[in-house]
């Protein structure tokens, strides 16, 4: 059991949900997008390191 339990809301009320969907139809002829990896965490810190360094 959770420390704030989930309680009911008050009366004549109810609670509305939506659901929404974030896919997308994508012809089979288009190209894979081009996806920047994000640079690790030693990339980063070499990053600000010499960002440092050269001030």
């Amino acid at each position: 059991m959770s420390v704030r339990p989930e309680h009911a809301p008050g009366p004549g009320v109810t609670w509305h949900t939506r659901v929404v969907t974030a896919e997308r139809v994508v012809p089979d002829d288009t190209p894979e997008p081009e996806v920047a990896a994000k640079p690790n965490r030693a990339a980063r810190r070499a990053l600000k390191r010499a960002g440092r360094k050269n001030r």
